[in-house]
């Protein structure tokens, strides 16, 4: 989204104002990934930083208590019963601001499930995809996440389908409240063909199957990894050649 001579695949459009950017993913998962893999493992890398964050619009807080979950945010005046509550004053604001017709339809901030210990946040954008495209929804990619709660993961029709873009969490710790920061990636949703996630065929083949030009390929990628004189990252370095003269075709 940076480039403006490059076709867009996604648009996010902010609902709730002066909430964070979405950014691109970063390929030393915020940080996270040891020096050494960032320098050399151009896989993980890649992986790292294939898509977008998404950030909490607001400092805030859950509690789940047996089946019951509480909330509560910065500035608020103590903790409430979770059900389905919008962000902070933005009903009002989505009244004021969308079609008449549209007036009754702001999307909630939270929602608890009837599933235990579940809920929906909502980021404060809409999504929209290029023909073709829909959204993979996740937790972000290679960064350590809090033992205390869990992602679903899910594929947004984004292409057709153009409504809030949200996560699913499960809380899986009890009587101990779980922070989330605006400067924390909440999740990361990365673009994806509709034709990579539809049900392709695929085969399996046995050993027997190689044919001489599989073998050849084999030993490419293999060869190299049993020369003791070979410089670190070779991969990494020959992949980001190979992207860059591709780029620049």
């Amino acid at each position: 989204m940076d480039d403006k001579s490059k076709p867009i695949t996604a648009r996010f459009y902010r609902l709730i104002p002066g909430i964070p950017n979405p950014c691109r993913a970063d390929r030393s998962a915020d940080g996270m990934i040891p020096m050494r893999a960032y320098r050399y493992c151009e896989a993980l890398t890649t992986a790292s930083g294939f898509g977008w964050y998404l950030y909490p619009p607001i400092n805030f807080s859950l509690l789940l208590e047996g089946n019951e979950i509480f909330w509560t945010y910065e500035g608020a005046d103590g903790s409430y019963p979770l059900g389905g509550t919008q962000f902070p004053g933005f009903r009002q604001f989505f009244e004021d601001n969308a079609p008449d017709a549209l007036k009754r339809l702001a999307p909630p901030f939270l929602v608890a499930s009837r599933d235990p210990g579940v809920v929906q946040i909502w980021s404060g954008y809409l999504a929209w995809t290029a023909p073709g495209w829909g959204l993979l929804s996740r937790r972000p990619v290679n960064i350590p996440i809090t033992k205390a709660y869990e992602h679903f993961e899910g594929l947004l029709e984004t292409n057709s389908w153009f409504g809030p873009l949200f996560t699913n969490i499960r809380l899986t710790r009890s009587n101990s409240r779980i922070d989330f920061h605006v400067t924390q990636p909440l999740f990361q949703v990365q673009p994806v063909l509709r034709e990579c996630y539809q049900d392709r065929a695929f085969e399996v083949l046995e050993f027997e199957d190689l044919n001489h030009a599989d073998w050849e390929r084999f030993e490419r990628t293999m060869k190299p990894n049993a020369d003791n004189k070979r410089r670190p990252g070779h991969y990494a370095v020959e992949t980001r050649k190979r992207l860059h003269a591709e780029a620049a075709d």
